[in-house]
């Protein structure tokens, strides 16, 4: 039914839905459309998403980016970092939302060339950028730097943890988005938080507005420094986890 709703009004009734009215703008919610014409647009040429449609992506990526808003603007004020954020998603329309100084991190220089490109198309040039490497590298080019990082069906939790905690400041935030989080992946994760100088500090799960797609929140803080040496060697999160 609400997919005959134009793409903009769509994205105005979710975010009353979240209560995101007075964080949201008309212009911002127009730069967020903007965003995913453009992926779309070059999705054609390059894989950056399997989602094809307007009305698909406003559910699957700008809805689905903005369910974790209200973490984000938990964290304490400085510098955002989006991990493997693909086509930009939630990177860019958080940094929208939040305005925060933005770095957008994948592997693919084919991809973050594509953001550039949209980012200048889009005039957000200013406060987003991009990063082309590794987090592993990252983290000893940007130690300590940011106040917030995001991480959307990446890795798991305890992984996303390792990664994030050399980057993060004191008090700085990890927000991860998840599909479903098993009772094992997240026993692991609260094993290991206090080793990497990190603490849950919430969890929450909802459904989008389509009533079946289901996505958990978890935020973690950056509470001291980790016990072992931070980051370690390329792949090691994954292929030697804790």
């Amino acid at each position: 039914m609400m997919t005959s709703i134009p793409p903009l009004l769509l994205f105005i009734i979710v975010s009353r839905g979240f209560k995101m009215d007075s964080h949201i703008t008309e212009e911002m919610a127009a730069l967020m459309q903007s965003h995913l014409e453009l992926v779309i647009e070059a999705n054609k040429t390059t894989n950056l998403t399997r989602i094809d449609s307007l009305e698909d992506g406003m559910l699957l990526h700008v809805e689905d980016s903005l369910v974790g808003l209200e973490e984000c603007l938990s964290a304490p004020e400085g510098m955002y970092a989006d991990l493997g954020t693909g086509g930009g998603f939630p990177g860019i329309t958080i940094a929208i939302a939040t305005g925060r100084i933005t770095k957008l991190v994948d592997t693919r220089r084919k991809k973050t060339a594509i953001l550039d490109g949209i980012t200048e198309k889009l005039g957000l040039t200013d406060y987003i950028s991009t990063y082309t490497g590794r987090i592993e590298e990252m983290a000893l080019e940007y130690p300590k730097a940011f106040s917030l990082i995001t991480a959307r069906a990446l890795a798991r939790l305890s992984v996303l943890l390792e990664f994030a905690s050399p980057l993060l400041k004191q008090g700085g935030r990890l927000v991860c988005y998840k599909a479903q989080v098993s009772d094992e992946e997240l026993g692991h994760a609260l094993e290991v938080q206090r080793t990497l100088g990190m603490n849950l500090v919430s969890q929450r799960s909802v459904y989008l507005s389509d009533g079946e797609t289901f996505r958990t929140i978890l935020s973690f803080e950056k509470i001291g420094n980790p016990r072992i040496k931070l980051p370690r060697p390329v792949s090691f999160a994954q292929k030697k986890p804790l």
